[in-house]
């Protein structure tokens, strides 16, 4: 039986032969039309094309002598020639991050107070970092986009409630990756949708996986953070299940999902919930920042022998002790990749 490893994410993400001047593109496994052409500058822009692949990967190190790998750590079991070369970073030298926003109920206060906090995150990993902030309710709006006034930037967290309003959420998700597209391609860049929403889409024209597809293609992970709302449930609070594929959104994508709050302290009158300290996102926000931190950037070019139009496999192991993890499927020393590209 196939391994279910990875199968989906590299059919999400067919190789398209391009030009040796333009960064590497993916085809669009529903439209079958490569997205739109990426931007290059001069600085640390990946120049040199041969199908670059780039995953990040969440990696278990069980080794006394623990170090941070390097690409002579890896094994290549390659029979068809698929691949042309290995790359592995370590970690995030820069960080560029659209923070999503639901409007809708009662996150206006909560998002609010969360701002420096949310901030803070891109700050951290150095002044080539960039924020933009979009708000969604209905439909999505790029309040602040990247390279914005910082102060207009602040100013995004801070909104009116939407009341009475649907919420659509996946196609703000889809919105929020396509917010990267005039960015130039940096081959150590994360590129990363911090969504905060209570996961209740009612008014969506795109479900969740069309999202998740235009995720994969541009190399961009979902941070999910659920605020959810609650309804009596066996004689308790539990809590409201969120649309199907909300949590998909990052765990598919190699970001993670994040439930914040309980039952029992949105039910107590004197603690309003936009000042419960079950909502303070700080701890979630540090979070984010150690799992990119510890996390790498998997590559491969793809070599001549993945041209033919025919489906080939190939695997990548890492040494005894160590095991990786892609999106969320489980980990392993040894995963296997599925690559499929044409010759045009």
């Amino acid at each position: 039986m196939r391994s279910p490893a990875l199968f989906l994410l590299i059919c999400a993400m067919t190789a398209l032969a391009a030009p040796q001047s333009v960064p590497a593109q993916v085809q669009d496994p529903t439209t079958k039309q490569p997205p739109a052409e990426q931007q290059t500058t001069d600085d640390e822009v990946i120049k040199v094309n041969t199908d670059l692949f780039v995953f990040p990967i969440r990696v278990r190190d069980k080794r006394q002598a623990a170090g941070i790998l390097t690409e002579n750590d890896l094994s290549l079991k390659d029979d068809d020639h698929v691949t042309s070369g290995l790359t592995l970073y370590y970690g995030a030298d820069r960080v560029s991050v659209v923070f999503a926003l639901d409007q809708s109920g009662s996150l206006r206060d909560i998002v609010a107070q969360q701002r420096e906090a949310a901030l803070a995150l891109a700050g951290r990993f150095g002044d080539k970092s960039q924020v933009a902030v979009m708000r969604f309710a209905e439909r999505p709006s790029l309040v602040a986009p990247f390279a914005s006034d910082p102060a207009a930037t602040r100013e995004a967290f801070s909104f009116p409630a939407r009341g009475n309003q649907h919420t659509a959420i996946f196609d703000a998700a889809l919105a929020a990756v396509n917010a990267f597209a005039g960015l130039p391609r940096v081959r150590s860049e994360r590129r990363i949708v911090v969504l905060i929403s209570d996961g209740l889409d009612n008014a969506s024209r795109l479900n969740a996986s069309a999202a998740i597809q235009a995720a994969l293609q541009n190399h961009v992970s979902f941070y999910v953070v659920h605020l959810p709302l609650f309804e009596p449930r066996d004689g308790h609070l539990a809590v409201r299940s969120p649309s199907k594929g909300f949590r998909d959104l990052a765990e598919k994508t190699g970001g993670k999902y994040f439930l914040v709050g309980n039952g029992r302290a949105s039910l107590a009158p004197q603690m309003n919930r936009a000042n419960s300290a079950n909502n303070d996102l700080t701890p979630i926000f540090q979070a984010i920042e150690e799992d990119l931190r510890s996390q790498y950037l998997l590559g491969w070019y793809a070599g001549d022998g993945s041209r033919d139009g025919r489906e080939h496999s190939f695997t990548i192991t890492l040494p005894k002790g160590v095991e990786y993890q892609i999106g969320g499927y489980k980990y392993a020393r040894t995963q296997k990749f599925f690559h499929t590209a044409n010759n045009k």
